[in-house]
């Protein structure tokens, strides 16, 4: 699979749902904002729990939004190993295909520079 195309064409059906269903769609923007917003945990300890559960639920486009999230807030490649160790824990085995495909995500973004 190529996120980054992926993660694009994610946001493009995104961008024409929120025009379809607008209050929905800005209740969500609005929640997601609060609850990355204050707290005592920081945004990439944030985003490596939205990972962790993006792998349990096999949801390839969370996936792909939660690896980008991360790196744009400072992650690193072990520390993401070390979230998907404890990802394929607690998943099994479903969640080691998951984390592959979440470790190839990052891969792929990190070669675009």
């Amino acid at each position: 699979m190529d996120y980054i195309d992926y993660i694009a064409a994610t946001r493009d059906r995104s961008r024409v749902l929120a025009k379809t269903v607008p209050d929905a769609m800005k209740g969500f923007a609005t929640l997601s904002k609060g609850v990355k917003e204050g707290g005592v945990l920081g945004v990439k300890e944030k985003e490596y729990v939205a990972l962790g559960i993006s792998i349990a639920v096999r949801c390839e486009a969370c996936i792909g939004f939660h690896v980008e999230a991360l790196m744009k807030a400072g992650a690193s490649r072990e520390e993401l190993a070390d979230v998907l160790g404890m990802a394929i824990q607690m998943g099994g085995g479903p969640s080691v295909m998951y984390a592959g495909k979440a470790l190839e995500c990052w891969d792929q973004l990190a070669a675009q520079g």
